[in-house]
């Protein structure tokens, strides 16, 4: 018996040690391949300044097209700028700076200052801790700007945090989303976009359980996983194919020690957008085709809009081990939150107690992440809510990015959702 227990602990512990070889054998496949994407950057710029001497040959311009992907197609871990300078308020061009208004160690709540710009309704934008930076919303933050005081949570990636500094849990995130609306005090409006939605539920109802004077005025959620059990989509599938220990034992790696969160168990980036890519690979692909054709055939214009999107699309981060799994637990395995059963440190979540904060939920008719009616079901959850203070918008002709970026969500959801922080407004209810 004690040999059968001694040969099933050394196998684990080989299982273990052949595991957190994973994020370092990436780390050294990207460090050994950084130099090939800096030399194929040299020589697609060199291929460009030989085009007048050698004529506007196909060849010349599909070798620096090719060059150029080529240098382009590494997986980025560091979080791009904003890059928000000015945005136009009521005619007027302003300027905008960035100011982090409190720093903890996993998030930085980022105020986007407009210089002498008239008051406005505030928002809370609550990104998603789902892979990417809060860059993601970049786009949503540009248009929210023109018409509201915004702040966002900015998200540090988990191989850069420290191990002085603990843990991180769903449980954290919520802490941190009430913290953050304390801090930006009554009337605040709360917008979640797509994995927040749950903690943002939560902190909003534990917020209304202890009547707290700092709930927020309004609460969007946009293509949030409230309950996965309506329309479950290939993500959603996959997340109840298997026990939550199979997650702990394939997915979660250790960080390497040449990290400054050295030894810190996380959810690697890379293994999701991996994952995000094979989903839709056929899409992928014709995409790169595309990009390439138009490199080829001097298109800048639609080459430079596929090269912003995969920049920012294979910029990623690695989460927190503890957050990933129980997320993986409580949303999508047990379905906590709509089955009431959601505890945070031992208090049980009560939708049904918001009865100030109104709600607005979105939704996508092409959206393969977070499946139609799941985002809805957040409206039966606050029973007690006045009708009035109930609201939902199903954006036909569009997916999951579509909901909160692009031409869609500034022409047609961004109006619904400023209506609905609008009628909202205290002075205004």
């Amino acid at each position: 018996m004690n040999f059968l227990k001694l040969t099933r602990a050394c196998r684990k512990r080989i299982h273990e040690t052949v595991k957190s070889m994973l994020y370092e054998a990436y780390q050294n496949y990207a460090d050994a391949m950084l130099p090939l994407r800096c030399f194929a950057a040299m020589a697609g710029s060199l291929a460009e300044a030989a085009r007048p001497w050698f004529g506007d040959q196909v060849a010349l311009r599909g070798m620096a097209a090719g060059c150029h992907m080529f240098a382009r197609a590494g997986i980025n871990h560091e979080r791009p700028p904003f890059g928000i300078d000015r945005v136009v308020v009521d005619g007027r061009e302003v300027a905008v700076s960035e100011e982090v208004t409190t720093s903890k160690p996993f998030c930085d709540l980022l105020h986007f200052k407009k210089a002498g710009a008239a008051a406005q309704p505030r928002v809370l934008l609550v990104a998603p801790m789902s892979g990417h930076f809060a860059t993601l919303l970049r786009g949503t933050v540009r248009t929210l700007l023109a018409d509201h005081d915004v702040w966002i949570t900015d998200w540090k990636n988990a191989r850069n945090v420290s191990l002085v500094h603990g843990g991180f849990s769903l449980e954290d995130f919520v802490h941190y989303t009430i913290g953050f609306l304390r801090l930006l005090g009554p009337s605040t409006h709360v917008i979640a976009v797509c994995q927040p939605s749950v903690p943002v539920v939560a902190a909003v109802s534990l917020m209304a359980q202890a009547r707290d004077p700092a709930q927020p005025a309004s609460m969007t959620l946009i293509g949030g996983p409230i309950d996965t059990r309506i329309n479950p989509t290939e993500v959603n599938k996959l997340a109840t194919s298997r026990p939550l220990e199979w997650f702990e034992r394939n997915v979660i790696d250790m960080m390497p020690p040449q990290h400054p969160g050295a030894f810190r168990r996380v959810y690697p980036g890379f293994l999701q957008i991996s994952g995000f890519m094979f989903m839709n690979l056929d899409r992928h692909v014709n995409a790169q085709a595309k990009l390439f054709a138009s490199l080829v055939q001097g298109d800048d214009e639609s080459a430079e809009a596929t090269r912003a999107f995969y920049d920012e699309y294979l910029t990623v981060m690695d989460l927190p081990a503890d957050f990933y799994l129980e997320t993986v637990r409580e949303v999508f395995q047990e379905h906590s939150l709509p089955k009431g059963q959601l505890k945070i440190q031992g208090c049980l979540v009560d939708p049904s107690a918001i009865r100030q904060t109104a709600l607005l939920t979105v939704e996508g008719e092409g959206d393969d992440i977070c499946g139609i009616g799941q985002t809805l079901a957040a409206h039966a959850l606050c029973r007690n809510l006045p009708a009035t203070k109930h609201r939902h918008h199903m954006q036909l002709g569009v997916g999951h990015y579509g909901l909160f970026n692009g031409r869609r969500w500034a022409a047609q959801i961004y109006a619904v959702v400023k209506e609905h922080i609008r009628q909202s407004e205290p002075a205004m209810s």
